[in-house]
């Protein structure tokens, strides 16, 4: 069983010509998966209320201008987004910053069975090789990495990292677990691009045996 959810990743390169983290035990119960990147939709906390996930088809985005001067000077330039996400669907704690002033966006979810053996879940994300612009032109996937945070934690759960350009292992879900991280994306910014608006999509997958 597996469940999916997407993020949009956009870069602008303008003026050229042509958490840390959070796991927790939950109570063992009724087979299930749940994955959440950005926006996504509990009805009350999960722990707080008894709140139960339900599907969301919000693909949230990250993007960032970079300025012509900035082209290809090898500093990092932090993406925004339009997620608005900032509490956890676990018991409502504000476990990420404003999105509007770090960029930060929500990733959690849990793995629940009714025991208390078998594998883990694995938490995946899968990219293209390139973001593409209208022209065709490249900028690889790569150049795209993320800090992992949140509030009131010491060490990330999803591990900090950038993007490999295909399929990519984030972390092993030992059952009966909820998990989350705020990740803040950045562009590594190590090259000079021609003009254009690049656009590409990760995939975040929950897949459990």
């Amino acid at each position: 069983m597996k469940t999916k959810t997407c993020l949009a990743l956009t870069l602008c390169a303008a003026g050229l010509p042509a958490a840390q983290a959070y796991t927790v035990g939950i109570t063992p119960g009724q087979r299930a998966l749940f994955l959440q990147v950005g926006t996504g939709t509990m009805s009350g906390g999960y722990f707080s209320a008894g709140g139960t996930p339900g599907n969301n088809s919000t693909v949230n985005t990250a993007s960032v201008t970079v300025p012509s001067a900035q082209l290809g000077s090898g500093t990092a330039q932090a993406m925004t987004t339009n997620s608005t996400v900032t509490s956890s669907p676990f018991e409502g704690y504000g476990f990420c910053n404003s999105p509007a002033t770090t960029g930060q966006i929500y990733v959690g979810g849990f793995y629940r069975v009714p025991g208390s053996t078998g594998a883990a879940a694995t938490l995946s994300v899968t990219t293209p090789a390139n973001l593409v612009n209208a022209n065709g032109d490249t900028v690889a996937f790569s150049t795209i990495a993320w800090t992992s945070s949140g509030n009131g934690d010491s060490s990330p759960t999803i591990p900090s990292g950038s993007f490999t350009g295909g399929s990519q292992g984030l972390l092993s879900v030992t059952r009966n677990t909820w998990f989350e991280s705020c990740l803040a994306f950045r562009y590594l910014n190590t090259q000079i691009v021609p003009a254009g608006t690049f656009t590409g999509r990760a995939t975040f997958t929950l897949t459990a045996p």
